[in-house]
């Protein structure tokens, strides 16, 4: 008993660090309508797993040597399990000084839990919701500080390379904390309290003269729907916490372990007979593919990716036959399915991100091409678009695509990986080609459609020419694609490329090595 008193500090001092910024703060973080960092953690782990790390980091207060007062570190974390995977989790207490927990002790736990993570070589989960660094800082420390001096990102641009980095934005994010979001593979943002900006009302009201609220500057409508910066918006916190637990169960640890493969009671032999009248004759009439995805995987059970941005295409994770995959599906219901600045870009992030962690892509091809136009060009398509190509060509992973209806020009090309063995299996309803007929045709026979005496005839006979030689059935003559088949096999075709592909992937684990620079 030796000891006695200095373990009954120990527990002391954990007591009160369990009390946050204290109850005043903690009622205005409920009033808000947001959790503490505390029930953060805890809801998002399996119940009774967290082992907090650093608790006893902070500012205690002395008199005569004594404990009178402590103000625990403004973030809070340790390790955990996830549905019995154990993971890294911490995240700001905006309860303590709103959350600036950047450089607040000697050694930064934020930094300490980013390096713990690639250490341990466990995925790692943040709970954003902190204001970055305090101006008031420079009187503390009486000096103001050179940005370059600090490493606060290295460890978690680090940690990326090796283990996924999930990130929840349940509050106010700014500055280096915004920053941080930026750095995770995925993030997704509460409706309601989250927001993300460089800088916040404050500063904007400053700088330019505008008032405008937190929502306004950087809520789920502009970084969900029209930045991308953040991939997905969750209805509240509880719904935060589900998705990344729902798109870490797709996941491997680390890039050293192929991705976990489920038992699968789903017969990967079966067939829906919807799928056989899916795709429209009439070439113009628009489909769901979301269908599509859920006729294909397990039990119809799939995590889409950025739903609301670039959504003339889709990017979901599923599992068929048990097997993880990263799915990229065009959405013809939405300018016909053309890629766009903004879909180019998702799709080669997705693909980017599958290829990291090293999880087969399928493609489910109908992409008239570019996005045409004055506007298409002023924001850059061609450039997004060969980024998104790049992606595919660069990537390492086996690549399966099936093309349900068109697959043309550059946009198809990113469907595939010219460079390697492609497996490409069309449906009866494909068509692909270097440009569509309508249009091309009016460049190829401009002077014989001109000359013609009924240059409208013309032109339709030329199409129609030109359509009989784009049956599927002549290019799978000429090898030119792999197989056509009939759309109701489509499940059992992937499973099978599935169970080879993993096989392939073992002995490629690790971190790959990119070169060259994305357009």
């Amino acid at each position: 008993m030796v000891w006695q008193d200095e373990v009954g500090e120990i527990e002391h001092r954990r007591k009160l660090a369990t009390q946050l910024g204290g109850a005043e703060r903690i009622q205005r973080q409920h009033d808000f309508g947001k959790l503490t960092i505390r029930e953060r953690i805890n809801s998002v782990l399996d119940e009774g797993s967290f082992e907090e790390i650093g608790g006893l980091a902070g500012a205690g207060i002395y008199e005569d040597g004594r404990l009178t007062g402590f103000t625990p570190a403004p973030f809070v974390g340790g390790l955990g399990l996830i549905d019995g995977r154990r993971v890294v989790v911490g995240g700001e207490d905006f309860t303590v000084g709103g959350g600036s927990a950047i450089m607040e002790q000697e050694r930064s736990k934020v930094g300490f839990f980013e390096d713990m993570a690639r250490e341990y070589r466990v995925p790692l989960v943040l709970f954003m919701d902190g204001a970055g660094a305090n101006v008031a800082m420079d009187s503390e420390v009486g000096y103001s500080h050179m940005p370059s001096s600090f490493d606060v990102f290295r460890p978690l641009i680090q940690a990326g390379k090796e283990v996924p980095t999930l990130g929840a934005l349940v509050g106010s994010l700014a500055g280096a904390v915004a920053a941080r979001a930026m750095l995770c593979h995925f993030t997704v943002m509460t409706e309601e309290g989250g927001a993300m900006f460089a800088a916040g009302p404050p500063v904007v009201r400053r700088a330019i003269g505008r008032e405008i609220s937190k929502r306004e500057l950087g809520g789920v409508e502009i970084h969900v729907q029209q930045s991308g910066a953040v991939d997905n918006a969750a209805k509240d916190e509880e719904d935060a916490f589900r998705q990344i637990r729902t798109l870490l169960s797709y996941l491997p640890n680390n890039v050293y372990e192929l991705p976990p493969v489920a038992s699968c009671d789903d017969p990967i032999d079966r067939a829906d007979e919807e799928l056989l009248s899916i795709v429209p004759r009439n070439r113009a009439r628009p489909y769901d593919m979301r269908r599509i995805v859920e006729m294909v995987t397990d039990d119809g059970q799939y995590f889409e990716i950025k739903p609301e941005y670039g959504k003339t295409v889709m990017t979901i994770m599923a599992r068929i036959g048990g097997y993880p995959v990263g799915i990229i599906a065009n959405n013809p219901r939405l300018m016909g399915g053309a890629m766009t600045d903004s879909s180019a870009d998702k799709q080669g992030h997705f693909v980017e991100f599958c290829d990291h962690f090293h999880i087969p892509l399928v493609f489910l091809a109908d992409v008239p091409g570019f996005m045409i136009g004055p506007q298409a060009e002023a924001r850059g398509t061609l450039r997004h678009g060969m980024s998104a190509y790049w992606a595919t060509y660069n990537a390492t992973v086996p690549i399966f695509t099936v093309v349900t209806r068109k697959n043309y020009g550059m946009a198809g090309q990113a469907t595939a990986h010219a460079g390697r063995i492609n497996y490409r299996v069309g449906w009866p309803s494909g068509e692909w080609g270097s440009i569509p007929i309508e249009g091309g045709v009016d460049a190829a026979y401009r002077r014989e459609i001109a000359n013609a005496p009924d240059p409208d005839k013309r032109r339709a006979e030329i199409e129609g020419e030109l359509r009989a030689l784009r049956n599927p059935f002549r290019t799978a003559e000429a090898f030119g694609i792999e197989d056509i088949i009939d759309p109701r096999s489509t499940r059992w075709h992937i499973a099978r490329f599935l169970e080879i592909a993993y096989n392939v992937m073992r002995p490629e684990l690790g971190i790959k090595q990119k070169a060259g620079v994305r357009p």
